[in-house]
Protein backbone atom coordinates (compact mmCIF):
# COMPACT_ATOMS: atom_id res chain seq x y z
CA UNK A 1 0.00 0.00 0.00
CA UNK A 2 3.14 2.41 0.01
CA UNK A 3 3.27 3.03 -3.06
CA UNK A 4 -0.17 4.65 -3.07
CA UNK A 5 0.15 7.10 -0.16
CA UNK A 6 1.14 10.02 -2.24
CA UNK A 7 -1.58 9.91 -4.50
CA UNK A 8 -3.94 8.95 -1.76
CA UNK A 9 -2.70 11.88 0.06
CA UNK A 10 -3.58 13.97 -3.56
CA UNK A 11 -7.60 12.40 -3.30
CA UNK A 12 -9.76 14.95 -1.47
CA UNK A 13 -10.76 12.19 0.95
CA UNK A 14 -7.73 12.37 2.55
CA UNK A 15 -7.11 16.28 1.99
CA UNK A 16 -5.05 17.59 5.33
CA UNK A 17 -4.21 14.03 6.45
CA UNK A 18 -0.50 13.26 6.58
CA UNK A 19 0.69 10.53 4.87
CA UNK A 20 1.33 8.17 8.31
CA UNK A 21 -1.95 9.03 9.38
CA UNK A 22 -2.87 7.65 6.23
CA UNK A 23 -0.82 3.95 7.19
CA UNK A 24 -2.77 4.12 10.94
CA UNK A 25 -5.68 4.24 9.15
CA UNK A 26 -6.00 1.47 7.04
CA UNK A 27 -4.71 -0.89 9.61
CA UNK A 28 -8.04 0.04 11.11
CA UNK A 29 -10.67 -0.49 8.10
CA UNK A 30 -10.75 -3.46 4.99
CA UNK A 31 -9.54 -2.36 1.48
CA UNK A 32 -8.86 -4.57 -1.65
CA UNK A 33 -7.08 -3.55 -4.30
CA UNK A 34 -8.59 -4.47 -7.99
CA UNK A 35 -6.81 -4.48 -11.55
CA UNK A 36 -9.42 -4.17 -13.95
CA UNK A 37 -9.71 -4.42 -18.33
CA UNK A 38 -11.29 -1.90 -20.48
CA UNK A 39 -14.89 -1.50 -20.65
CA UNK A 40 -15.09 -3.91 -17.58
CA UNK A 41 -17.94 -3.27 -15.05
CA UNK A 42 -16.94 -2.08 -11.43
CA UNK A 43 -20.68 -2.03 -10.48
CA UNK A 44 -23.66 -3.26 -12.21
CA UNK A 45 -27.14 -1.53 -11.85
CA UNK A 46 -29.63 -2.80 -9.29
CA UNK A 47 -25.97 -3.97 -7.10
CA UNK A 48 -26.07 -2.86 -3.18
CA UNK A 49 -22.70 -1.78 -2.19
CA UNK A 50 -20.85 -1.32 1.22
CA UNK A 51 -17.42 0.19 -0.49
CA UNK A 52 -16.75 2.95 -2.09
CA UNK A 53 -13.83 3.09 -4.61
CA UNK A 54 -10.62 5.62 -5.37
CA UNK A 55 -9.24 5.45 -9.17
CA UNK A 56 -5.46 4.88 -8.58
CA UNK A 57 -4.77 4.28 -12.59
CA UNK A 58 -7.28 4.33 -15.26
CA UNK A 59 -10.37 6.02 -15.01
CA UNK A 60 -14.30 4.73 -14.98
CA UNK A 61 -17.49 6.07 -16.20
CA UNK A 62 -20.90 6.35 -14.43
CA UNK A 63 -23.35 5.62 -17.15
CA UNK A 64 -27.58 4.75 -16.93
CA UNK A 65 -28.44 2.93 -19.66
CA UNK A 66 -32.21 2.44 -20.87
CA UNK A 67 -34.99 0.09 -21.47
CA UNK A 68 -33.61 -0.05 -24.93
CA UNK A 69 -30.00 0.42 -24.35
CA UNK A 70 -29.19 3.63 -25.20
CA UNK A 71 -26.45 4.93 -22.51
CA UNK A 72 -25.89 8.36 -20.85
CA UNK A 73 -22.42 9.12 -19.34
CA UNK A 74 -23.73 10.19 -15.95
CA UNK A 75 -19.72 11.37 -14.67
CA UNK A 76 -16.24 10.79 -15.60
CA UNK A 77 -13.74 9.23 -13.01
CA UNK A 78 -10.24 10.08 -12.95
CA UNK A 79 -7.35 9.09 -10.83
CA UNK A 80 -7.69 10.45 -7.33
CA UNK A 81 -11.11 10.61 -6.86
CA UNK A 82 -13.96 8.70 -5.32
CA UNK A 83 -17.30 7.11 -6.18
CA UNK A 84 -19.43 4.74 -4.87
CA UNK A 85 -20.09 6.88 -1.93
CA UNK A 86 -23.87 7.89 -2.50
CA UNK A 87 -25.15 4.66 -2.36
CA UNK A 88 -22.85 3.79 0.37
CA UNK A 89 -24.38 6.15 2.74
CA UNK A 90 -28.34 4.82 1.96
CA UNK A 91 -28.50 1.61 3.36
CA UNK A 92 -30.33 -1.36 1.29
CA UNK A 93 -30.15 1.14 -1.77
CA UNK A 94 -29.89 -0.52 -4.54
CA UNK A 95 -27.29 1.43 -7.62
CA UNK A 96 -29.49 2.66 -10.20
CA UNK A 97 -25.93 3.51 -12.24
CA UNK A 98 -23.49 1.40 -13.62
CA UNK A 99 -19.66 1.85 -13.13
CA UNK A 100 -17.49 0.89 -16.09
CA UNK A 101 -14.15 1.32 -17.07
CA UNK A 102 -13.08 3.53 -19.46
CA UNK A 103 -9.42 2.04 -19.45
CA UNK A 104 -7.49 -0.50 -17.92
CA UNK A 105 -7.87 0.82 -14.46
CA UNK A 106 -6.85 -0.01 -11.01
CA UNK A 107 -9.17 0.59 -7.74
CA UNK A 108 -8.82 0.72 -4.35
CA UNK A 109 -11.87 -0.01 -2.35
CA UNK A 110 -12.43 0.85 1.15
CA UNK A 111 -15.33 -0.70 3.47
CA UNK A 112 -17.61 2.10 4.02
CA UNK A 113 -18.92 1.30 7.56
CA UNK A 114 -15.57 1.36 8.97
CA UNK A 115 -14.62 4.48 6.92
CA UNK A 116 -17.04 6.30 8.55
CA UNK A 117 -17.19 4.66 12.49
CA UNK A 118 -14.55 6.58 14.55
CA UNK A 119 -12.50 4.64 16.32
CA UNK A 120 -11.98 3.96 20.31
CA UNK A 121 -9.09 6.50 20.49
CA UNK A 122 -11.61 8.90 18.39
CA UNK A 123 -8.19 10.06 15.98
CA UNK A 124 -8.26 13.77 14.93
CA UNK A 125 -7.18 12.79 11.34
CA UNK A 126 -10.04 9.98 11.26
CA UNK A 127 -12.88 12.82 11.87
CA UNK A 128 -11.26 15.05 8.94
CA UNK A 129 -11.85 12.03 6.82
CA UNK A 130 -15.38 11.81 7.44
CA UNK A 131 -15.86 16.15 6.82
CA UNK A 132 -14.07 15.83 3.81
CA UNK A 133 -16.26 12.83 2.65
CA UNK A 134 -18.95 14.95 3.58
CA UNK A 135 -17.99 17.64 1.70
CA UNK A 136 -17.32 15.39 -1.36
CA UNK A 137 -20.83 14.38 -1.43
CA UNK A 138 -22.25 17.91 -1.08
CA UNK A 139 -20.12 18.97 -3.88
CA UNK A 140 -21.36 15.71 -6.05
CA UNK A 141 -24.45 17.26 -5.57
CA UNK A 142 -23.42 20.64 -7.02
CA UNK A 143 -22.29 18.29 -9.87
CA UNK A 144 -25.46 17.03 -10.54
CA UNK A 145 -27.36 20.36 -10.86
CA UNK A 146 -24.62 21.44 -12.92
CA UNK A 147 -25.34 18.70 -15.19
CA UNK A 148 -28.63 19.19 -15.55
CA UNK A 149 -27.78 22.36 -16.61
CA UNK A 150 -26.04 21.32 -19.44
CA UNK A 151 -29.28 18.97 -20.64
CA UNK A 152 -32.02 21.13 -19.73
CA UNK A 153 -30.33 23.74 -23.24
CA UNK A 154 -32.82 23.25 -25.77
CA UNK A 155 -29.97 22.70 -28.83
CA UNK A 156 -26.90 20.70 -29.59
CA UNK A 157 -24.53 23.88 -29.97
CA UNK A 158 -26.38 25.28 -26.47
CA UNK A 159 -24.88 22.13 -24.38
CA UNK A 160 -21.64 22.24 -26.66
CA UNK A 161 -20.57 25.37 -25.97
CA UNK A 162 -22.38 25.49 -21.93
CA UNK A 163 -20.02 22.49 -21.82
CA UNK A 164 -16.80 23.49 -23.02
CA UNK A 165 -16.75 26.91 -21.56
CA UNK A 166 -16.93 25.12 -18.34
CA UNK A 167 -14.02 22.32 -19.30
CA UNK A 168 -11.98 25.95 -20.51
CA UNK A 169 -12.34 27.83 -17.15
CA UNK A 170 -11.77 24.36 -14.92
CA UNK A 171 -8.57 23.60 -16.93
CA UNK A 172 -7.71 27.69 -17.47
CA UNK A 173 -6.43 26.99 -20.31
CA UNK A 174 -7.33 28.20 -24.07
CA UNK A 175 -6.33 24.87 -25.30
CA UNK A 176 -7.60 22.65 -22.92
CA UNK A 177 -8.62 18.51 -23.74
CA UNK A 178 -11.68 16.92 -22.69
CA UNK A 179 -12.10 13.47 -21.49
CA UNK A 180 -14.20 12.06 -23.93
CA UNK A 181 -14.32 10.71 -27.47
CA UNK A 182 -17.10 11.34 -29.51
CA UNK A 183 -19.56 8.66 -28.92
CA UNK A 184 -18.93 9.43 -24.68
CA UNK A 185 -19.10 13.25 -25.45
CA UNK A 186 -22.63 12.27 -26.86
CA UNK A 187 -23.66 10.16 -24.22
CA UNK A 188 -22.66 12.52 -21.88
CA UNK A 189 -24.47 15.38 -23.38
CA UNK A 190 -27.59 12.57 -24.11
CA UNK A 191 -27.62 13.62 -27.74
CA UNK A 192 -27.08 11.98 -31.25
CA UNK A 193 -23.46 10.93 -32.33
CA UNK A 194 -24.17 12.16 -35.83
CA UNK A 195 -25.85 14.75 -35.24
CA UNK A 196 -22.90 16.04 -32.68
CA UNK A 197 -20.26 15.80 -35.12
CA UNK A 198 -22.20 17.97 -37.68
CA UNK A 199 -22.56 20.22 -34.95
CA UNK A 200 -19.20 20.56 -34.37
CA UNK A 201 -18.18 20.74 -37.86
CA UNK A 202 -20.26 23.75 -38.68
CA UNK A 203 -19.46 25.54 -35.40
CA UNK A 204 -15.70 24.96 -36.43
CA UNK A 205 -16.27 26.50 -40.33
CA UNK A 206 -18.40 29.24 -38.55
CA UNK A 207 -15.23 30.03 -36.40
CA UNK A 208 -16.87 29.43 -32.98
CA UNK A 209 -14.12 26.93 -32.11
CA UNK A 210 -11.14 25.26 -33.33
CA UNK A 211 -10.61 21.30 -32.16
CA UNK A 212 -8.15 18.04 -33.03
CA UNK A 213 -9.82 14.76 -31.94
CA UNK A 214 -10.84 15.72 -27.82
CA UNK A 215 -8.24 19.31 -27.84
CA UNK A 216 -10.45 22.45 -28.40
CA UNK A 217 -9.99 26.09 -28.34
CA UNK A 218 -12.99 28.84 -27.66
CA UNK A 219 -12.88 31.24 -29.89
CA UNK A 220 -13.78 35.29 -28.56
CA UNK A 221 -16.65 35.14 -31.63
CA UNK A 222 -18.43 32.66 -30.36
CA UNK A 223 -21.74 32.60 -32.48
CA UNK A 224 -24.77 31.19 -30.68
Amino acid sequence: MEKYLKLLKQSQLFRNVEEKEILSLLKCIAYKIVNYTNKQNVFYEGDTIDKIGIVVNGSVHIVQDDFWGNRSIIAHITPCNLFGEVFAFTKNKSLTVSVITAEPSEIIFFDFKKLITVCHSACDFHNRIIRNLLEIVAEKNIFITRKVQYLSKKTIREKLLFYLSDECKKQGERDFTIPFNRQQLADYLNVDRSALSNELSKMSKEGAIDYHKNVFRLKNDVIK
